[in-house]
């Protein structure tokens, strides 16, 4: 068994000896990574997050908490980052209400666990680097964390980010925020990957399940379920302003992008690139998008930004109806659709099987791609999109499903 060595524990009992002359605590203990400190009302919690070094871990006791939390430069660190999560995950806390539910700015090492987070008038998790363009917010993990019922006709977003570096989203489920917001909103955020979440009841126009715009990049998106998503399931790229970039403009709104293993129900299209430079939307299974498939788009209209290019749509399996989508690829004006690949792709029309390629019109030739062979999932009623065992499909579509939340 690891032991503390007298050193440590002379150092330990120092911050504990601290914390409690500062904190009325419900309790407090050390462990051989720091403090851990039990808080049950709005008052503990928030004089427990405040207080926080590196090595703290924050558990919220099941029950309802004030929103409207902010936090300033809330640092852990690579060894001993700072933890809030849930003290029993069978009941996990609600921070509900405020403008913002929770706000962190420029935090570093923290991560949030078991939490859910509704009832904000505004963005229901907000994490940013304070406007503070080459001080970004960095090392953060959200793991399974709920976020619901935010905002309203705005654009309300469920997690708000703005200049946040090396990420990690797992596990999560959003759901019902503002009608003109996202699920998730990246801005000038870099190095992240959001995995295995749920997105679903977004605005049927308006809005996304997940966007990433204003110079972000190197971002990768898998194994997520998007379940009418907003208007656009997933918006690579945007529309930003300027001022907005981080760490400043640097000729498009988002580069290196990968969506790979994800199931996506409904929207008006699955996919738009927009403003993009260089992206590859790979084994995804796409099933009855209302409008479009995918879209190029170019909203940012700077001259100093390349047109939307370099998209890679490989390998995805796509099921639609002839009476829902008008086109399957919509083209914007100043946008480069020559430089899109598209391969191995599985396409099917529901209504009409034998005019499946008819339909497909894409802006460059694909190459060893399937038109009109049905894909045979396993229960489509029940929502599983795993597909049957007899199946026709090689090499196309989600290789990992996510069951429905």
């Amino acid at each position: 068994m690891n032991r503390l060595k007298p050193a440590e524990l002379t150092l330990v009992s120092y911050f504990l000896t601290a914390l409690l002359a500062v904190i009325p605590i419900h309790s407090v203990s050390a462990t051989a990574g720091g403090i851990e400190v039990r808080v049950t009302d709005d008052d503990e919690l928030r004089r427990a997050v405040a207080n926080a070094k590196p090595g703290s871990t924050i558990l919220l006791a099941p029950g309802q908490y004030r929103g409207g939390l902010s936090f300033h430069r809330l640092q852990g660190t690579a060894q001993q980052p700072i933890v809030i999560a849930a003290a029993d995950v069978r009941q996990p806390p609600v921070i509900a209400g405020g403008n913002t539910c929770l706000h962190l700015i420029q935090p570093a090492h923290v991560e949030l666990r078991n939490l859910i987070f509704q009832g904000a008038r505004g963005n229901g998790l907000n994490i940013d680097d304070g406007g503070s363009q080459n001080k970004p917010a960095q090392h953060i993990v959200l793991r399974n964390l709920t976020i619901q019922n935010i905002g309203s006709n705005g654009n309300q977003d469920g997690i708000k980010l703005s200049g946040l570096a090396d990420f990690q989203i797992q596990n999560c489920t959003v759901k019902r925020w503002g009608q003109k917001g996202s699920g998730i909103d990246m801005v000038g955020c870099q190095r992240g990957t959001v995995s295995g979440c749920t997105f679903l009841e977004g605005d049927k126009i308006f809005g996304n399940g997940v966007q990433m715009k204003g110079g972000s990049r190197d971002i990768t998106v898998s194994r997520c379920r998007f379940d009418n998503a907003g208007g656009r399931s997933i918006n690579i790229g945007g529309s930003t302003g300027l001022e907005f970039f981080r760490p400043e403009p640097a000729g498009f709104e988002a580069r290196d992008i990968t969506v790979s293993d994800c199931t996506f129900i409904g929207s008006m299209a699955a996919i738009a690139f927009v403003g993009v430079d260089g992206a590859h939307v790979h084994h995804n299974t796409i099933y009855r998008p209302t409008k479009w498939v995918l879209r190029i788009l170019q909203e940012n209209r700077q001259s100093s930004f390349v047109p939307s290019r370099k998209g890679r749509f490989t390998n995805n399996l796509i099921v639609l109806r002839s009476n829902e989508v008008g086109e399957v690829v919509n083209i914007g004006s100043q946008t480069a659709p020559e430089t899109f690949e598209f391969a191995d792709n599985w396409w099917y029309c529901l209504d009409r099987p034998e005019r499946t390629r008819q339909l497909v019109r894409l802006p460059t030739q694909e190459t060893g791609g399937s038109y009109g062979q049905d894909p045979k999932f396993k229960n489509l009623r029940g929502g599983d999109f795993s597909l049957q065992t007899e199946s026709p499909v090689k090499d196309a579509g989600t290789r990992h499903i996510e069951a429905p939340k």
